[in-house]
């Protein structure tokens, strides 16, 4: 197991940054005191997500910190594959730092909008309307090339198709808040994908 403990560094190192920044930004919009309905995103995909992301927490954990826990998961990938995932979590790592930066007061943890939200529209908001669920992607993606662990990857996997699923929703929450201005800035971003100005 010692020629694992450099990826283990990494995705240790990945997980610190990016859990900095998102607790960080996460306090600071809390600090609002609202309230909000989790309900609005639907039962079986609420529970669904946090259960998907609870498995993909914990098995990262268990690999980080004892990875006999979760050795039965684990593939053959070829160093380079590997480290590949240090790269996907540098950029992980960037994205969530500037979306977030960007998002400031106006982030929550489901589709629910503030009551004070602003149509954010710079950063990389100013190419694609989630740059957080593209954020997330990257990191799981990160996680999983890094530990070579399907359960790892399954289970990233499941809360993306779960974020892919909640952002119609989201979206409809988002144009019932800003109306034509979102109709608009929806015609000229992409929703994963950017779309850069001609």
């Amino acid at each position: 197991m010692h020629h694992d403990v450099p990826f283990r560094l990494a995705l240790l190192v990945m997980f610190a940054a990016a859990m900095s920044i998102g607790v960080y930004h996460r306090i600071q919009a809390a600090k609002s005191g609202e309230k909000f309905d989790r309900r609005q995103e639907g039962l079986w995909l609420a529970v669904t997500l946090r259960l998907a992301g609870l498995v993909l927490w914990l098995s990262a954990f268990a690999y980080l910190v004892w990875p006999p826990l979760v050795n039965w998961a684990s593939v053959p990938l070829i160093p380079e594959i590997r480290w590949s995932g240090a790269f996907c979590g540098v950029a992980g790592v960037w994205l969530m730092y500037a979306t977030l930066t960007s998002l400031g007061k106006n982030l929550t943890d489901t589709v629910a909008t503030r009551a004070d939200a602003t149509l954010v529209t710079r950063g990389p908001y100013r190419y694609v309307r989630h740059p957080f669920y593209v954020t997330a992607a990257l990191l799981m993606l990160a996680a999983g090339l890094l530990s070579a662990n399907v359960l790892i990857v399954a289970a990233g996997l499941v809360v993306i198709v779960m974020l892919a699923l909640r952002t119609p929703i989201e979206e409809q929450k988002l144009i019932e808040k800003f109306g034509d201005d979102y109709r608009s800035y929806m015609v000229t971003t992409g929703r994963f994908i950017p779309r850069f100005p001609s």
